[in-house]
Formats: structure tokens, sequence, C-alpha cells
């Protein structure tokens, strides 16, 4: 079975080193030392990274984020490249569920964010391990914005999220995983159907 996972993760330490700490990313307002310390910590500090998910919680979790980024580049990249084998979230158990649309994502977000990228092709295989947790995405996302839409990604059976779908979006799952994650500025995915709702979709914040 392929680690998907772990390839993800081994181009964009990669890809961070050979950019450098301070290249832009997709993630607003954050550079690739500020995102290679987002990752370490959440594989390696689970009670900093609850800040990502509970308000009251977040300047503590940046605190830790801010402590991490001090760390010299190539040293925090490092961390980046090896989890720890008891993370919660990358340890043998966890870790392509957790981490292969996670890094994917992150991964697209510094590539894309330099000039004259292009999709890159993955393998079936891959897209199918992306899909099995953006399907769940692109139904949480649409809850969400409240917007009924059939999702096809190229390959995979529909996904429909009510009766009567106002729109259908398709592309592979890649583009799809970065649509639903609010990276739709530079999803390559089409939307068909009522136009009010496509430029809703295409403007929403999906909370991820």
């Amino acid at each position: 079975m392929n680690d998907y996972a772990r390839q993800e993760r081994r181009l964009l330490a990669d890809l961070l080193l050979r950019e450098g700490p301070d290249a832009p990313t997709l993630c607003t307002g954050w550079t690739t030392r500020d995102l290679a310390a987002h990752l370490v910590i959440r594989d390696r500090r689970p009670d900093a990274s609850v800040g990502m998910l509970v308000p009251a919680l977040h300047s503590y979790g940046e605190r830790v984020r801010l402590s991490k980024a001090a760390l010299p580049y190539p040293d925090l990249i490092a961390e980046v490249r090896q989890p720890p084998v008891w993370s919660p979230v990358s340890n043998p158990l966890t870790d392509g569920l957790a981490n292969t649309l996670e890094f994917f994502i992150h991964h697209e977000d510094v590539r894309r964010a330099a000039p004259a990228w292009e999709p890159r092709p993955l393998p079936a295989g891959h897209q199918a391990a992306l899909w099995r947790s953006g399907k769940l995405t692109s139904r949480m996302a649409l809850r969400r914005a409240g917007v009924v839409a059939e999702v096809v990604a190229d390959g995979f059976p529909p996904v429909r999220t009510g009766p009567a779908p106002q729109v259908r979006i398709t592309g592979d799952a890649g583009e799809l995983a970065l649509f639903f994650s609010g990276r739709q500025r530079i999803a390559r995915v089409q939307i068909e159907g009522d136009p009010a709702v496509a430029e809703r979709l295409r403007g929403a914040s999906f909370g991820f």
C-alpha cells in the first residue's frame, strides 16, 4: 500500500527548504516558516493544537507556534520531515487518515503561491486516498454554506448533499479537496447550475 501521507510530507519538506523561510503561502499572513511551525505544532504539541479548534485557546496555541517558528529554519524543517512516533496524528496507525489530505493541501499552499504553477498529475491511488477524506470535507463545507450540491470527483461515484442539487461541482479529487478547504481561488473545478449559488460558493468561508 502506498504511503501517500509520508510522500506528501517529504515533498513538502523538500519544497520548504528550497523556498526558504520567507516565501509566501496561500495561508493568509503566513510565510513558509509560519506554515512549517504550524505543522510541527500539529505533530508534537496537541495541547497547543487545540487552539485551532477552540477560540478561547487560540492565543495560547499561537504563542507556542511562534516560539517554535524561532528555531533555526533547517532544524524546523527537520522536525516537519520526521514526526515523533508517539504523535497522536502522525503515528503509523493514524498517519494516512490524518495527514494525506493535510499535507497535500499545505504542499499546494506553497506550490501555488509561486507564479506559473500547474496542477500535479496524481496517480489513481493517490486521488483515491485524497477523496476518502475530501468527500467528507465537501459535505461539511456545503452544509456550512447552506448549499445542496452534487459533487463529482473524476473516477468516483457522485456525492450528493440533498435531493435537489442547486449546482454540480466537478474536478479531480485533489482540486475538489482544495476548493472545499477554502482554496477556491486556485482550485481548478467547474460549477454548473444556479450562477448565484456558484458565485456564493466561490467566495464562501468554509471554516477550515
